[in-house]
C-alpha cells in the first residue's frame, strides 16, 4: 500500500510541473458570482427576470450587478431531466461568456444529483472495476472539456466532483472512504482537466469541493496522505442550516486551510433567504431553521448576510464567494418534490414579479481585508 501511496504522489505532482499557466483570476482577484444552472430551465417554464421593473437577460444581470463569474453543474446521462447535459451546459457557458464572465464547471459524476450525502456512479459506470472506472471518468472528462473547447468555450476552472465528502461514485455516504480507490478516480479527473488544459489556450484551475467547514480539514488530510496533490481551490459549502461552525468559526477554517494546503479557497455554495414564505406547493429547502441571529429573513438580511459571509471570507484570505442558485424562481414547472421550486425564498428575485432585490449588491461591494483583532491584553 506504501508504493502505491508514493507512485500516486508521484504522478500527481509530475502533472502539477509538466501543467501550463493557469487561468488569472478576475480583476481584483476575488471571485463573485452564482450557479446559474437552472436558468435555461426555467426561462423554458416562463420565469422573466426584472430589474427596475424591466425583463433582463439574467447573465447580463449579473454581470452589470459585478459578478464575473457562472457555476453550472453537469450529469453524466440525467434521462430524468433534458437540462444539465452538455448541450444546456454548452448554451449557459456560452451566455456566460457573452456577458463577460468566467465560469466554473461543476462536474457530477453522476446521472443525478451528488452531494454530501451520496455520490451515486453514473449506470453506465456503476458496475466497473476502479481502473475501468477511472478510465471512464478521465475519458468522459477529456471528452467534455475537448468538445467545449472546439466550441472556444473552455472553463476556466473545473470541479472535479461535487461535494465529494463520501467517496466519489461510492453510493451512499458510508463510515470509511476506500482512499485507495478514491484517490485513483480523483487523480484520473484532475490528469483529464490538466491534459484538456495543455491542449487548450486556456488551462482550466482545478476545484475539490467538499460541503460544510468542519468537513474539509479532515477530508484534505486524507486526500493528501493518499497522493492527491495537483489541485489549485478548495471549495467550500456553508449553509448554516446544515453546518456545526458559524460564519467567524468559517472564517478560521478557510485561514487554516489557505495555510495549511497551499490552496486558494472559496466559498463555492452558499445560501440565505429573504422570506419564510412560500410562493408555491414546494416545500422550502432554507426554513427558519437556517436562520442566523441579526440576519432576519428579509430582502435586506438577505443583503447583509452575503456582504459580511464575503468580507469574512476575504479577511481570512479567501478569494470569493459564489451563490446557489439566485435564478431558481417558481414557475408553473415543478419537480420531483412539488410544483414549483424549493428555493425561491432564497432566490434573489421576488415573489411578483421576478424583480431584482438587494441580494445583487453584495457583487459590487469593495471588500478590503480587515486587519485581525488582537486577542484580549494584545499588544
Amino acid at each position: 500500500m506504501r508504493q502505491w501511496m508514493v507512485g500516486v504522489a508521484l504522478a500527481a505532482m509530475a502533472s502539477a510541473a509538466s501543467a501550463g499557466d493557469k487561468v488569472a483570476p478576475p480583476p481584483g482577484g476575488l471571485y463573485l458570482g452564482a450557479d446559474l444552472s437552472y436558468v435555461n430551465e426555467m426561462e423554458d417554464c416562463g420565469a422573466v427576470y426584472r430589474s427596475g421593473g424591466k425583463p433582463v437577460d439574467p447573465f447580463a444581470l449579473l454581470a452589470r450587478k459585478g459578478g464575473n463569474i457562472v457555476r453550472v453543474r453537469i450529469w453524466n446521462d440525467a434521462k430524468w431531466t433534458k437540462y444539465s447535459d452538455l448541450a444546456d451546459v454548452t448554451k449557459t457557458i456560452r451566455r456566460a461568456r457573452a456577458a463577460g464572465m468566467q465560469v466554473l464547471l461543476d462536474f457530477h459524476y453522476s446521472d443525478d444529483w451528488a452531494d454530501g450525502d451520496k455520490q451515486i456512479a453514473p449506470e453506465a459506470w456503476a458496475k466497473l472495476d476502479t481502473a475501468a472506472q477511472a478510465k471512464a471518468l478521465y475519458d468522459y472528462t477529456r471528452d467534455v472539456l475537448g468538445k467545449l473547447d472546439a466550441e472556444g468555450l473552455m472553463p476556466e476552472m473545473v470541479q472535479v466532483g461535487n461535494e465529494t465528502n463520501p467517496e466519489l461514485m461510492g453510493g451512499v455516504k458510508k463510515p470509511k472512504i476506500d482512499w485507495a480507490r478514491n484517490a485513483v478516480l480523483f487523480n484520473a479527473g484532475i490528469k483529464a482537466v490538466r491534459d484538456a488544459g495543455r491542449a487548450s489556450k486556456i488551462a482550466p484551475r482545478v476545484m475539490l469541493h467538499i460541503a460544510q467547514p468542519e468537513n474539509v480539514e479532515p477530508w484534505f488530510d486524507d486526500a493528501t496522505a493518499a497522493g492527491v496533490l495537483d489541485y489549485d481551490v478548495i471549495g467550500i459549502s456553508y449553509y448554516k442550516k446544515w453546518s456545526t461552525r458559524s460564519m467567524p468559526q468559517l472564517g478560521e477554517t478557510i485561514a487554516r486551510v489557505k495555510a495549511r494546503y497551499k490552496a486558494d479557497v472559496i466559498v463555492v455554495e452558499t445560501a440565505y433567504p429573504f422570506t419564510n414564505d412560500n410562493a408555491d406547493t414546494s416545500p422550502n429547502l432554507l426554513g427558519p431553521d437556517t436562520l442566523v441571529q441579526g440576519y432576519p429573513a428579509t430582502p435586506k438580511g438577505q443583503r447583509d448576510y452575503l456582504i459580511d459571509l464575503t468580507q469574512t471570507t476575504v479577511d481570512a484570505g479567501g478569494v470569493g464567494v459564489v451563490y446557489w442558485e439566485p435564478n431558481w424562481v417558481s414557475t408553473r414547472c415543478g419537480t420531483r418534490w412539488g410544483k414549483g421550486s424549493n428555493w425561491e425564498n432564497a432566490a434573489w428575485f421576488d415573489y411578483k414579479r421576478h424583480e431584482a432585490l438587494p441580494a445583487f449588491e453584495f457583487l459590487s461591494r469593495r471588500y478590503v481585508p480587515r486587519p485581525a483583532r488582537q486577542p484580549a491584553g494584545g499588544q
